[in-house]
């Protein structure tokens, strides 16, 4: 067994090499750290991604909102009567990436579910800044759908019947968003989120 001197040299040496980490994750910029954690996860084996994931989450459900705020401006409309996006909906959608990122599938549909409804009544460009917004809205959607799949299958949906109601909200407002693009002639942004949706049982 090793002297107790031992003993205390490797825990301080241990507690010297966490607070030099953390002193490097206070202070790097951003993507270096992207790319270090990128590197790290795909030189690993699987359980460290899931760990990673796992404490990912729980920080979600710690710091992340689970609605819109109200006060959140997601699309403004032009003096022609268009509308383009405000800089909110690039906060939510980031919102919403991180969710359905780490697994938190649901959580996220509710997310774009908000967004979706939003749209409801506006009119844009077919080929313009609106447009392209809305088609990476469209393509969220589908990696939410799949991400809350997994989280299904999983067995990390604490409250299916909540879920369910969270995925017929969405279609309820996709649908919405069809008529309403037919009714002023514009193109229907979510052609696959309907997809998805019309192919899910969930």
């Amino acid at each position: 067994m090793p002297a107790p001197e031992t003993v205390q040299s490797t825990q301080a040496t241990f507690n010297h090499v966490n607070l030099m980490v953390d002193s490097f994750l206070a202070n790097t910029e951003l993507d270096d750290l992207r790319a270090i954690v990128r590197a790290t996860l795909a030189s690993s084996g699987p359980n460290t991604a899931a760990v990673f994931t796992a404490a990912a989450r729980k920080r979600l459900v710690q710091t992340s909102a689970k609605a819109i705020s109200s006060s959140t401006t997601l699309f403004d409309t032009l003096e022609n009567g268009l509308s383009v996006p405000a800089p909110g909906l690039e906060t939510i959608l980031r919102q919403s990436r991180s969710m359905y990122g780490a697994g938190m599938g649901v959580a996220g549909l509710g997310v774009l579910t908000a967004v979706v409804k939003a749209t409801v009544g506006l009119r844009w460009e077919i080929d313009g800044l609106m447009a392209d917004s809305l088609a990476a809205v469209d393509a969220d959607i589908s990696q939410a759908i799949q991400s809350a799949k997994e989280e299904l299958a999983g067995g990390r949906v604490s409250d299916l019947t909540a879920a369910r109601a969270a995925v017929k909200e969405l279609g309820m407002y996709v649908a919405e968003s069809l008529k309403d693009t037919a009714r002023w002639g514009g193109e229907f942004p979510f052609e696959r989120a309907l997809a998805s949706i019309e192919y899910w049982k969930l």
